[in-house]
């Protein structure tokens, strides 16, 4: 039988920062105290939307370490360029998906592409963290740069519509790999619009407001900008009735049971874990960039 998922809790942002000089972040957990509610996920940085001048060098943050999990950096506006010790180089553009698998250990930057940067404009991206299980925890480094034509759209009617990045929906496979089950949607509404996204049992899940207006489940409300309603794990869809035009990611995903040690851009199981990908990494073990 059918079963809607309770909203847990609604939450704003637990700090605003920067990240290096070019990514002034709203960050939505785990600083507000979300953590078992969203597991597999360990992060989520909303960064901007923020108008930089144009310049002669590029903001972004430069070379830096990861261990343990993956990266995804999904652009709404705004180019950031990458390029890492595996080899791996490219730039995103609004609409693009960048999914960067750290695992055994990477070393990148990412920088505001070089034309953005010297027309200035404004810039608008997230950035996710997803935890990898112990055994995948040391394989190989990957990359994998999506653009916007090869991720598919769902249709809801009424001109609202989910770009499906990972995971599925209604039956459209979206074309990122995981290493376990993971859903990412980027969803539009359109004000007026009542739709029901399926979301699968068991897994722990959020949805993510941008900007707009929604209610969730007939009775919780998410408006403004930059909040988060994480959801029980309990039930199959998500019900969202747009006030206005809105603008929100839907991620969920099987919950990893291990447990979880992070220090800094590195996230394991145990402390001697943590202590050795220190050790490798100023050991030059994860690489340099040239």
């Amino acid at each position: 039988m059918s079963e809607v998922k309770k909203v847990l809790g609604i939450y704003g942002p637990g700090s605003n920062h920067w990240v290096g000089d070019g990514f002034p972040v709203r960050n939505l957990f785990p600083s507000n105290g979300v953590n078992e509610q969203i597991n597999p996920f360990l992060m989520l940085d909303y960064a901007g939307p923020s108008y930089f001048e144009p310049a002669k060098k590029s903001h972004g943050v430069g070379e830096h370490p990861h261990r343990g999990f993956e990266t995804v950096t999904i652009a709404y506006q705004g180019a950031v360029e990458h390029r890492d010790s595996a080899g791996n180089a490219g730039v995103i553009f609004p609409g693009d998906v960048q999914w960067m698998t750290a695992a055994s250990g990477v070393v990148h930057e990412e920088m505001h592409e070089k034309e953005f940067a010297r027309n200035g404009g404004t810039f608008e991206m997230i950035q996710l963290w997803v935890n990898l299980p112990k055994e995948q925890k040391m394989s190989k480094p990957r990359y994998q740069g999506i653009t916007k034509e090869q991720i598919p759209s769902v249709d809801l009617g009424n001109g609202s519509y989910v770009r499906v990045i990972a995971g599925e929906l209604h039956g459209i496979q979206g074309p990122a790999k995981t290493f376990t089950p993971v859903n990412l949607f980027d969803v539009r509404l359109k004000a007026g619009s009542k739709v029901e996204l399926q979301i699968p049992d068991g897994h722990n899940s959020g949805v993510v407001l941008l900007k707009g207006d929604v209610v969730i489940d007939s009775s919780n409300e998410l408006k403004g900008e930059a909040r988060i309603a994480t959801l029980s794990p309990d039930g199959d869809h998500v019900v969202l009735e747009a006030k206005e035009d809105t603008t929100l990611l839907v991620l969920s995903g099987e919950p990893i049971h291990e447990p979880v040690f992070s220090y800094g851009p590195f996230v394991m199981n145990s402390r001697d874990e943590i202590m050795q990908a220190v050790r490798d990494y100023n050991d030059g073990k994860m690489g340099h960039l040239g």
